[in-house]
This record gives C-alpha cells, structure tokens and sequence, in this order.
C-alpha cells in the first residue's frame, strides 16, 4: 500500500537515513506546479511553492526517523512520493516507544509553524511585504500549508498519525491487538467521513487519497484480527523471548521467506519443514525482536545448531500490514 526504493531515485544519504524520490512525483509535480500558476506572475514562485511543500514533509519524515532512533528503533528510509512521505521506522514494540515515534513527526509542524509566521510578521511589519510580495505571499502559503498539514495529519484516523498515536495510547489499556482494532475500527468511520468530503467538494485527489488510507486501515484490522488469535494461542512454555519474557505462541505462525509456507519455528527448531532452510534468528511475536535459537532456551544445545543454510528473517503469518508492524511506515 505504500511506495518502496524500487522505482525510486536515490536522491540523498543524510545521518544514515536514505532518501528516495519515487517516479511518479515528476507526473504530480508537474501538474500541482502548473494549478499553482495562477498564483505568482512567474511559475518559478509556483515551483517553489510545491518545493516547499514536499520540504515539509521531508522535515517531518525525518522526524518519525530520528525519533525511532532515540528509543533504539531502526530508521533508515524515507521515500517521498506524491502523497507525500512515508518513513519506514521500526521502532520497538511498546506502546511508549511507537508514540514517541509517530509523535516527533507532528511535532516538528508544530515547530515549524510559529517560526514561518514570525517571518511573515517580520516582512509585513517591515514593509518588506510590499517590496518582495511573491516572497511574502509564499511565507503565507508555506505557514497554511504547514497548519494544514499538521491538523490533517492528526486526524484519528488511521494510519494517520493522528491515528497512530491514539492506537498508542490505547495500547496502554487494552494491550497490543484489541488497541489496533479499535484504532482502525474508529480509522475506518473516519474514512467515510473523508469519501463524504471528496463527493462533497468533487476532489478527486481527495478521493484517492481516502482509498489509499482505507486499504492500510483495513489491512491494519486484519493484522489486529491475527494478533488476536495469536494471543489466544497455547505458548511453549520451555521457551521465552530474551528480551520481553514471554513465551512464544505455538502454531504455524512464522511464513518461509523462500517458499511462503507457514510453520512454528520452535516445533520445527528453526528449519522450515517444507524447503529446509534454516533461520539464524528467530522474531518474537510479541516484541518484535529477533534472536538466535540458542538464546530462546537453554535446555537443549543440540537444538542450538540448525543446518549451515541459512536465509532472512521469516515474517509472521499472515505478512503484517505496512502501517501496523514490521519496518513500518510512518508518513503523511
């Protein structure tokens, strides 16, 4: 549901995080460019303005980024794209740490917005408003753009930030699965909501933009539906995650990167049944965090050493949802 570096130009490497521009923004540039001529008598000032744009949104990108780092999480993509920009963060699986993740982004508007505001201030108190007016008109265009993507993004609608960081919050009281359904079960009344608006102003863009959230939300309640059931599941109990104490559930609920077939790791010792390749770590269901087969148990070593073929991480089963889990993306 989101776009990848496949297809993408690699623009930048900045603090570790690469930056990629997906191909498909020359094609809405050039068209949000030519809507804004209009507006300046030269179009370099329209150029500009959509410029801007997307550098808030890269500035708010970076946010979600850095934030996931500061908890100890993995960040280190951005891709922008005509719908503007998704962060694939992947922050550690507590509710504190996703919120301060998904938090930073919106913060960063909320930076940003007094400090364009003052300039406008500045140049209309000045009188340097009337002497560079394409420059003032696009400091106000750029605080309205700003404030309205900040107010958008905190819409509680998921994935929409807004949305996130109620599931966040919620996660607190109702635990990891039941918070995500309730989130995508409120994201998806707040998506009609948003179809209503597009017939309402007959904005095709918004209308793409509210299918494009829709397909998340639903794939984020289905991933919540699988959370449920793998949280009812029976547990090993001979095993337990290094790092958040919990024993792992008991099914097939680990997929092959090679030949997708589903499996439980533990039954299985790390080997997949079918193609029998051997994975040199295995993900934790509840935490996200992935460690060898020997530091899961200490009670067989023989267990310990699977077959030299090796492979990636499996991904849980049924794959999760790129706004719910695993390398998630953040973005507007």
């Amino acid at each position: 549901m989101t776009p990848t570096n496949q297809g993408s130009i690699r623009l930048f490497r900045l603090a570790g995080i690469e930056l990629y521009l997906h191909w498909s923004w020359f094609l809405v540039a050039y068209y949000g460019i030519q809507m804004r001529a209009g507006r300046y008598p030269s179009i370099m000032w329209s150029a500009l303005e959509y410029l801007a744009l997307f550098g808030i949104v890269l500035l708010h990108e970076f946010g979600h980024s850095l934030a996931c780092r500061q908890v100890g999480g993995r960040a280190d993509r951005i891709v922008l794209w005509p719908l503007g920009g998704v962060a694939y963060v992947d922050p550690p699986q507590r509710p504190g740490a996703i919120l301060w993740s998904i938090a930073a982004g919106p913060l960063v508007n909320v930076v940003l917005a007094p400090t364009f505001f003052l300039l406008v201030l500045w140049m209309d108190a000045s009188g340097l408003a009337e002497q560079a007016s394409n420059l003032f008109r696009l400091l106000r265009t750029i605080v309205a753009i700003n404030v309205g993507l900040l107010v958008f993004n905190l819409l509680p609608i998921y994935p929409l930030d807004g949305g996130q960081i109620l599931r966040s919050l919620l996660w607190f009281v109702l635990g990891r699965a039941w918070s995500l359904i309730s989130a995508t079960v409120i994201g998806l009344i707040g998506v009609v909501g948003l179809f209503v608006l597009a017939l309402w102003e007959r904005s095709v863009w918004l209308g793409i933009l509210a299918a494009f959230i829709l397909l998340n939300c639903w794939n984020g309640l289905r991933h919540a539906v699988h959370l449920v059931r793998v949280s009812r599941l029976p547990r090993h109990a001979a095993f337990a995650c290094p790092v958040c104490r919990t024993a792992p559930p008991a099914g097939a609920i680990w997929t092959c990167g090679h030949c997708r077939n589903p499996f439980d790791m533990f039954e299985h010792r790390a080997v997949c049944p079918q193609c029998g390749v051997a994975y040199p770590a295995i993900p934790c269901p509840d935490c996200g965090t992935a460690h060898p087969f020997a530091a899961w148990t200490p009670l067989s070593p023989s267990w310990a050493n699977p077959p030299d073929r090796s492979s990636s991480l499996p991904s849980p089963h049924p794959p999760s949802s790129s706004a719910a889990a695993g390398n998630r993306p953040y973005g507007l």
